[in-house]
């Protein structure tokens, strides 16, 4: 990754133009070709970016850094005029490892494949961690009839984790081995947005009882 803070104006080319006037800004150049301009305000989200694939050409005009990037399948451009270098350096991050679950939420998935007819009697395990390319999907397994099932597994299902399921049901349906592919969306407390959005999306939602995964027995009152 290439960290760069400078003094630059930012022209964006395509179908539509756009301009950033001369301002200090922040600029991710990062090992999968994508590059970002930041401000230091609105978050994490970028002023103005270019997805992989694309190339960076660095020249000079007029006494000023020109930066040219070009989208490589769309051609696109971001022009960046630097007037200043404030910061420039990069670093090899290496192989990120992913987000970890916290130890609930991965003995949550482990108990569960483990224990598949919770979802329902004749469900049998493909595998956990399913690889896909935006992310690894939480159980896949098959139902009674055959049909593939994606399950997204969460302490405290909320929207997000729906639309999370959503992106990995569209993906896996491109699928011709797996498709149709349907969804469970399975937390041990589900607010209600969520189910709302489930049911809108044809996702089914099942409320775990952790301790009754793990084999524990609620306490109940003993008559003697």
């Amino acid at each position: 990754m290439r960290l760069v803070i400078a003094r630059c104006s930012v022209d964006y080319v395509g179908r539509l133009t756009a301009h950033l006037p001369l301002a200090p800004r922040l600029i991710l150049m990062k090992a999968d070709g994508s590059v970002s301009v930041h401000a230091d305000d609105r978050a994490f989200k970028p002023l103005n970016w270019m997805n992989p694939p694309c190339t960076v050409r660095e020249s000079e005009e007029d006494g000023t850094h020109l930066w040219t990037v070009t989208h490589g399948k769309s051609g696109e451009k971001l022009i960046l005029r630097i007037e200043e270098f404030l910061h420039d350096s990069s670093h090899e991050l290496g192989a990120d490892p992913g987000l970890q679950k916290d130890g609930v939420e991965a003995h949550l998935q482990e108990l569960l494949a483990d224990h598949i007819t919770t979802l329902g009697e004749g469900y049998t395990l493909i595998r956990r961690e399913y690889p896909t390319a935006i992310g690894p999907v939480d159980i896949l397994c098959r139902d009674a009839e055959g049909g593939t099932v994606a399950v997204e597994l969460k302490r405290r299902g909320d929207i997000d984790g729906v639309e999370q399921l959503t992106r990995y049901l569209e993906l896996l349906n491109r699928d011709p081995a797996l498709k149709p592919v349907r969804g469970v969306f399975a937390a041990q407390e589900i607010k209600p947005q969520a189910r709302v959005l489930a049911g809108d999306r044809d996702i089914d939602c099942v409320t775990l009882d952790y301790d009754e995964l793990r084999g524990i027995e609620p306490d109940v009152p003993r008559l003697f």
